[in-house]
């Protein structure tokens, strides 16, 4: 593994950190001609970032958008990029072909996976619930850090974190306060609703902003009634689970995937748009049916009114020579 593959997985592993979710995309095979090397590795975020290389101007945007695709539905994908005629029959069950004509007429198989950081709990306190709570998400393979109040500070968690507050009357208003300023995805206190109307009356006192401060659950948990400290943990990490699974956590790893609806799947997944079309800042290459973003660096071309965008100079030259070739009559109308 070359160096440039080693910072790719150090970038995982901070993207990991930070919760974000992200696809990792890694050459397994390649035919030359073609700029990629196999066991190339690149990121690309849900926003259609990349970070790496993974080949050049025609099987990039081919990735990315794959890419955001697997983000979303939490499904690894094998991709084969290249011209059918390269291929024929011979295709193993399971790899998604997708045609793209590039001059250097190379082919690539490429394993896109999505990377979903396990959730991020900041429990803050001592309690015997506090240290029961942090055993039952570690049960889970959640990322649990256990704080002392006292030590708590708004660095230990960030926007993507579920931030409980279990001081239990040692320092509330100080942890809760803290706990604010890092924006958490979900901030939980453990204690009555009068104790927490008594906590936020005082932060909000301070200059705490209102809507911030109407973010604070108060009390954390289901309501399960009068329980054991060991119910409360129960009941807090159920309802965790619960709005994570909702997608009602947004931030939270996992949450992107849950807020996607059959129908945000389907138009995901949905054929590219007719040739010569722009929508969501992508057209289809009408010569070869490779799918670009509608933007200048793709050779845009105006015939007839229509502006067509090209994954390479070469299929732009084939329009240019015989455009009623590649005019379908959808695209006049």
């Amino acid at each position: 593994m070359d160096m440039d593959a080693w910072e790719i997985l150090k970038q995982a592993g901070e993207l990991e950190r930070r919760g974000q979710e992200f696809a990792l995309a890694t050459v397994v095979w390649r035919q030359g001609p073609s700029s990629s090397q196999q066991g190339a590795r690149a990121i690309i975020t849900a926003e259609g970032e990349l970070h790496g290389w993974i080949g050049g101007a025609c099987a990039e945007p081919t990735v990315i958008r794959e890419a955001q695709q697997v983000i979303a539905q939490s499904t690894p994908r094998l991709l084969l990029l290249g011209s059918p005629d390269q291929f024929g029959a011979a295709i193993p069950e399971g790899i998604t072909v997708v045609p793209i004509s590039c001059q250097s007429e190379g082919a690539l198989e490429v394993y896109i996976e999505p990377v979903v950081p396990a959730p991020h709990l900041v429990i803050v306190g001592r309690s015997p619930m506090a240290h029961t709570l942090a055993d039952l998400a570690r049960a889970l393979n959640w990322r649990t850090d256990l704080v002392a109040g006292e030590d708590f500070t708004a660095a230990a968690a960030h926007e993507g974190s579920m931030v409980i507050v279990a001081t239990q009357g040692h320092g509330d208003e100080e942890a809760v306060e803290q706990a604010v300023a890092a924006r958490p995805a979900y901030l939980g206190l453990v204690g009555s609703r009068r104790r927490g109307t008594a906590v936020l009356g005082y932060l909000a006192d301070r200059g705490l902003p209102a809507d911030q401060l109407d973010r604070v659950h108060v009390p954390a948990g289901l309501d399960l009634g009068h329980t054991t400290h060991q119910e409360i943990a129960v009941a807090i990490l159920a309802e965790l689970v619960q709005l994570r699974a909702s997608g009602a956590l947004a931030g939270t790893a996992g949450a992107a995937s849950a807020r996607k609806t059959p129908a945000a799947l389907a138009r995901n997944t949905a054929p590219p748009a007719p040739a010569g079309r722009v929508e969501s800042a992508e057209a289809v290459d009408p010569v070869c049916g490779m799918t670009v973003a509608a933007t200048a660096a793709s050779h845009p071309l105006v015939h007839d009114g229509v502006t067509y965008y090209f994954c390479c100079t070469g299929c732009r030259r084939k329009f240019e020579l015989d455009p009623a070739a590649y005019v379908t009559r959808e695209t006049r109308c």
